[in-house]
């Protein structure tokens, strides 16, 4: 019966202390109730009888009673909350990812490209509201995914992408320009591209300021990555025989100050990842620079519970007056 329950005036039930107080005042005041006869002998009078022992059963109904009344008078009630969100800024994400050669390097573990799409992967998922897409680019870009608000999709395509399936090289502007292709035509308040590389921009035909301009031009803000250590890196540097990556060191070139102007031109901000962690760090600040407005609306319905406990008071006091009318009429 009390399953769920709250009560909207539990300060009723201080009066379920007056419960001990009349048991006392019973059991002082008992002997008065009825009157005493004295008589030399009881020989002659039958006294099998359990009835009389049995009286302070009316006083327990009684209580009982008030009890069930009190409880009432506390209002249990059950508490129904639902909710219904509107979401009123919704964001259409880009992430453009540099897959070339230099992203297999093993300064971050087990490899940039793997600690990337691990954290990556975190940042989709705590996006529900958003659209993301992904593009992809090394020599030349394309587009993984479109802007999409299925979450399954962009993570799968995002564990499918890797090394080789492109020229190599680092297109910049290219992978900025594919990323502003995809953003031109939303109609999200917010559009943003999150560009990650870590190295200078040697390949393509689209140069990285033009690629910037066109973000400006059609209001798409940009954050970007400079992903590796300072100084030098375990990086693939040639081929073995058997087609596997041949590493050694090599020195970490990021053109910081390209990803920064295209950062302040855009509107976004340069972040620069040297470990795991410091990656992780970015994404986070980027989830929490970034965020969508929602509206939640809650319903609240309750449900008196309080008219059982009158009906179990009521039908206890009628317990309680016939049993005295009846079976302890001749003891009263």
């Amino acid at each position: 019966m009390l399953e769920n329950v709250q009560f909207a005036n539990p300060q009723f039930f201080w009066l379920l202390l007056l419960l001990p107080m009349a048991v006392l005042w019973y059991f002082f005041k008992r002997k008065q109730e009825n009157a005493s006869l004295r008589i030399s002998s009881t020989k002659g009078f039958s006294t099998s009888s359990f009835l009389p022992k049995l009286k302070p059963l009316l006083l327990a109904l009684r209580l009982l009673a008030l009890a069930a009344i009190i409880t009432a008078m506390a209002r249990p009630q059950t508490k129904d909350v639902s909710s219904r969100t509107k979401t009123t800024k919704g964001i259409d994400i880009v992430m453009a990812i540099d897959v070339s050669s230099s992203m297999l390097a093993r300064d971050l573990k087990p490899n940039r490209l793997s600690a990337l799409k691990e954290v990556a992967a975190d940042f989709i998922k705590q996006r529900p509201n958003d659209r993301i897409g992904l593009v992809a680019y090394a020599g030349e870009s394309y587009t993984k995914t479109p802007i999409t608000s299925d979450k399954s999709i962009v993570l799968n395509a995002l564990r499918e992408i890797t090394y080789g399936q492109l020229n190599d090289g680092t297109a910049i502007g290219m992978g900025l320009a594919t990323s502003v292709n995809r953003l031109k035509e939303s109609k999200a308040i917010s559009k943003v591209i999150i560009l990650l590389t870590d190295g200078v921009n040697n390949s393509g035909f689209i140069e990285p300021q033009t690629a910037a301009d066109l973000a400006v031009e059609f209001d798409i803000k940009t954050y970007t990555i400079g992903l590796g250590t300072n100084g030098n890196a375990l990086s693939p540097i040639a081929y073995n025989a058997d087609g596997s990556f041949r590493y050694g060191m090599r020195q970490v070139e990021i053109d910081e100050n390209l990803l920064k102007d295209i950062a302040k031109a855009t509107g976004g901000k340069y972040f620069r990842a040297t470990d795991n962690e410091k990656l992780e760090a970015i994404y986070d600040e980027i989830n929490k620079l970034e965020k969508t407005e929602i509206e939640e609306f809650k319903y609240t319905r309750y449900e008196e519970k309080f008219r059982p406990w009158i009906y179990l008071a009521g039908a206890l006091l009628l317990v309680e007056w016939v049993c005295r009318n009846t079976l302890f009429r001749s003891f009263i």
